[in-house]
């Protein structure tokens, strides 16, 4: 159990979402505006170590019973920005996509049927009371979609190469207007110079999702646990958001040599990371 669970969570990545406290109705704005104020928040790794403790009993509980009631707290040019965990609705959300992820005997001995047909359940019954229910937070595992990386530029990357007990981190944030611009921007490109396709249909997708939030919200795409397991030199030369954005600026232009150059230095890159997958 503890290998399988190593290789599935850690080696995730996240897009979040911060929203303003003015996009939460009372009471909850006025919870998230106290819990702003606490000096005890979790972190990041608190959110995970939690994630890996489900998994430990056996049975293994593969979504919370409760909702939890943390966030991610930053201030955005003064004003309190709060992303939920909402760890039991994307747990429901991350079980219905398990079996693309694992084969099926692998997914029996994980999680075994009865326990996920449980799950599913439960999450058919939540969701009639709660139709409009979206998560703040989107993963992947071993990868990171290449429609993530229209939403940001190379500009806002930061990349730091940890020390000590501190791991590398490697990240971008951009206001909500940008992210929206840039989806807009590059589907008008990518329907006029290319059959419809994965990455047409996973724009589209992250498209609706951003605009169920607060105009002023804040987009954060973060490499979480593959900072673990790529080299810090691998890391610090990744720029995929550059190459995702020249590919397309290319397309734009009418010149195709160029944009297949940079799709075959993404498709390069993360090829050795899914390798290292095939490798746990």
């Amino acid at each position: 159990m503890p290998k399988v669970s190593s290789v599935i969570v850690p080696y995730a990545t996240y897009l979040r979402v911060y929203e303003p406290l003015a996009a939460f109705p009372e009471p909850e704005r006025g919870y998230w505006a106290r819990y702003a104020r606490r000096a005890d928040r979790p972190s990041y790794q608190d959110e995970l170590r939690r994630s890996l403790a489900d998994l430990v009993p056996t049975p293994p509980i593969p979504v919370p019973v409760h909702e939890s009631s943390d966030a991610f707290v930053l201030d955005v040019d003064g004003a309190v920005c709060v992303c939920p965990w909402r760890t039991r609705l994307r747990g429901w959300q991350a079980l219905g996509e398990l079996p693309e992820e694992l084969p099926q005997p692998v997914l029996d001995a994980v999680l075994p049927p009865v326990v996920r047909r449980q799950a599913a359940q439960d999450y058919e019954r939540w969701l009639a009371r709660n139709p409009d229910a979206r998560p703040w937070i989107r993963t992947a595992t071993w990868q990171v979609p290449l429609n993530w990386f229209v939403l940001v530029s190379d500009e806002e990357r930061r990349f730091d190469k940890g020390s000590g007990e501190a791991p590398p981190m490697l990240r971008y944030r951009t206001p909500m207007v940008q992210a929206r611009r840039r989806v807009a921007r590059a589907l008008r490109t990518l329907k006029d110079a290319i059959d419809e396709g994965a990455l047409i249909d996973g724009l589209i997708d992250v498209g609706r999702w951003l605009e169920e939030f607060h105009p002023r919200s804040l987009v954060e795409l973060d490499y979480g646990g593959l900072v673990h397991v790529l080299p810090a030199g691998e890391l610090e030369d990744d720029h995929s958001a550059a190459d995702v954005a020249a590919g397309i600026e290319a397309l734009r232009r009418g010149e195709g040599d160029a944009a297949g150059e940079a799709y075959a230095r993404l498709v390069e890159r993360w090829r050795s990371v899914r390798n290292r997958r095939s490798a746990n």
